[in-house]
């Protein structure tokens, strides 16, 4: 499979990434963190990659501040989080100043692949459920080992699929499961951060993290046809295709097909 999109649909791409992520459907079906295994596998991110206080992070799509604020709060951390949705952008900056954290958490419009941030000047990069969705993954990829110091660590984690063994409900729903549409092995992210000057110094499953979210997706569609139907529908929730997408998702788990990794690399001094 490219690396990269067609240029005639990367700018689509991106603004249906932007329009999904920063509208109300993904946080009705998943809640405040958008990403499998939520703040508890962003913690065990930040461990990995030893945070300490006073480093400055970058959280590349950082969503609406959920892991941008944990990092601040309970790391100490100078965090800044870029995300391509001025929505997402708007919530986490109202978010940092409910919390206190408008000091160390602050917020703004960018694109992964040509990210607002001076070349070498952050200690950390962090990219959770995310790195799947941009469609030139080189240039991504170039622009997280760019802003990073030499020596600077960086923090992924993502969907991974076997491209050619993914069933055809998986490739065309919305929202989370848009993801899925050009995720990766393990093993070729990891090709494409040491394409980029990067080091990897770990990778580790976390397939029971998508097969929670499925669950939690499956829970939470329960509970929207009973209290909010006509607004999830307004949304784009298709109430009668989601059993049959979540049953394959499921089995692609378990066929080993679909799951979720984390990885940590360093930049080459």
């Amino acid at each position: 499979m490219n690396s990269k999109i067609e240029p005639a649909n990367a700018a689509h791409a991106k603004t249906c990434c932007a329009a999904t992520y920063g509208s109300d459907l993904v946080a009705l079906l998943l809640g405040d963190s958008y990403h499998p295994g939520g703040l508890t596998l962003t913690r065990q991110l930040a461990a990995r990659l030893d945070l300490r206080a006073g480093e400055r992070v970058l959280d590349v799509a950082s969503g609406r501040g959920a892991s941008a604020l944990v990092l601040a709060a309970e790391y100490g951390s100078a965090v800044t989080g870029v995300d391509l949705s001025e929505a997402n952008v708007a919530l986490a900056t109202g978010a940092a100043q409910s919390a206190g954290l408008a000091d160390r958490a602050r917020f703004r419009v960018g694109d992964a692949e040509l990210l607002p941030v001076d070349t070498r000047s952050v200690d950390v990069v962090v990219c959770e459920c995310a790195f799947c969705t941009f469609p030139d993954k080189p240039t991504a990829a170039a622009e997280l080992a760019r802003v990073l110091r030499p020596g600077g660590r960086l923090g992924m984690t993502d969907v991974t699929v076997t491209p050619d063994r993914l069933p055809p409900e998986l490739t065309g729903m919305g929202a989370w499961i848009a993801c899925v549409a050009d995720a990766r092995p393990l093993d070729e992210y990891a090709a494409l951060l040491t394409g980029a000057g990067l080091t990897v110094t770990h990778t580790e499953r976390h397939d029971d993290a998508i097969a929670a979210m499925i669950d939690q997706i499956e829970a939470r569609l329960t509970v929207v046809w009973m209290t909010a139907r006509a607004r999830a529908k307004a949304l784009g929730v298709d109430f009668a295709r989601a059993p049959a997408v979540l049953a394959a998702a499921r089995t692609a788990v378990a066929d080993g097909v679909l799951g979720y990794a984390l990885l940590t690399a360093v930049k080459r001094r």
